[in-house]
């Protein structure tokens, strides 16, 4: 496998209030961000040359940082002059942005209060997660081993680094068993999310999604949300234990035969919105409920449920 390493490449990365070239944008081992988690990032989309939910991205990054007892020393505005920047000089038409802030080498002791509070941000090309056969086909799911926590025991509405050790443990637990990814339960027990992606289900033509109070409300997430009741379709939060959608370690059984059921609600409603046109939901719902139908017939699903997973952190 051919891997560029992103510490080895052309370009520029806005670094503390100045653009750096990418193999200078460098910061000490003795970090308190990478021996103490103390650090913070977003995950952002350019498509066409403009950054999707840019400021939402910018706010909560802010947000982030507060929960974490920190500040980013740059303003909303310096943040979005700076990605712009940033875009322009690696020539970034569609690709990801990522804001990271962290704090600095001037203590190294679980209380670092007089670190300073560094900010980078890099643009680069990066598709989608999955191949676009695999997401027609759908994608294989394994239950992963670890929960999202309670938010008594961490910041869960940051966006904190942190909090994505144990996606990427139960990532590559997945891969490793010949899966694309892992589903998570939160502490409850409840269905929460896959391991960098909000969950998806459409329950007799409606769009549900399980309630954000211990994982990340993505702000893909609230747009998905959002284009569903503009286009007419019902939509609701909820909490669903894993042996009440039965359908769901079906799919796990049958990941052999790539069930179609896992298609992603993702990839209509990016047509969607890529193409600048508003979603006819009643119109489309139809079609994605008639898919459903074939597929679970196909495969001997109770009922037409879709799991739905919106990979690649664009936005999430």
């Amino acid at each position: 496998m051919s891997i560029l390493p992103f510490d080895d490449r052309d370009g520029f990365i806005w670094m503390d209030g100045e653009m750096v070239e990418w193999r200078n944008a460098k910061t000490h081992v003795l970090t308190h961000g990478l021996h103490y988690g103390s650090c913070v990032f977003e995950g952002e989309r350019a498509y066409g040359g403009k950054i999707f939910k840019s400021r939402e991205h910018s706010a909560r990054f802010h947000a982030s940082a507060e929960l974490l007892g920190f500040e980013i020393p740059y303003t909303i505005e310096q943040l979005e002059t700076a990605k712009a920047e940033v875009l322009r000089l690696n020539n970034i038409t569609d690709g990801y942005m990522r804001p990271v802030a962290w704090r600095g080498s001037e203590m190294m002791a679980i209380s670092a209060q007089h670190t300073k509070i560094h900010v980078a941000i890099a643009s680069w090309a990066w598709p989608s997660m999955y191949k676009h056969d695999i997401k027609e086909k759908g994608i294989r799911l394994t239950m992963a081993e670890f929960k999202r926590p309670s938010p008594e025991c961490s910041p869960v509405a940051s966006k904190a680094a942190g909090l994505y050790m144990i996606c990427t443990i139960s990532k590559h637990k997945a891969e490793k068993a010949g899966f694309d990814d892992a589903l998570m339960m939160d502490y409850r027990g409840y269905l929460a999310e896959a391991t960098g992606a909000n969950l998806f289900l459409v329950i007799d033509g409606a769009l549900h999604t399980p309630t954000a109070d211990c994982f990340l409300d993505g702000i893909t997430r609230r747009t998905v949300m959002q284009l569903a009741r503009e286009a007419g379709i019902a939509e609701e939060t909820l909490r669903v234990a894993f042996d009440d959608v039965r359908f769901v370690p079906r799919a796990v059984e049958l990941d052999r035969r790539q069930p179609e059921f896992t298609q992603t609600v993702w990839d209509y409603l990016e047509r969607a919105v890529s193409e600048q046109r508003v979603l006819r939901g009643r119109e489309k719902l139809a079609q994605f409920s008639a898919e459903a139908e074939a597929a679970a017939a196909r495969h001997g699903v109770p009922a037409p449920v879709l799991v739905a997973i919106w990979g690649m952190e664009s936005s999430y």
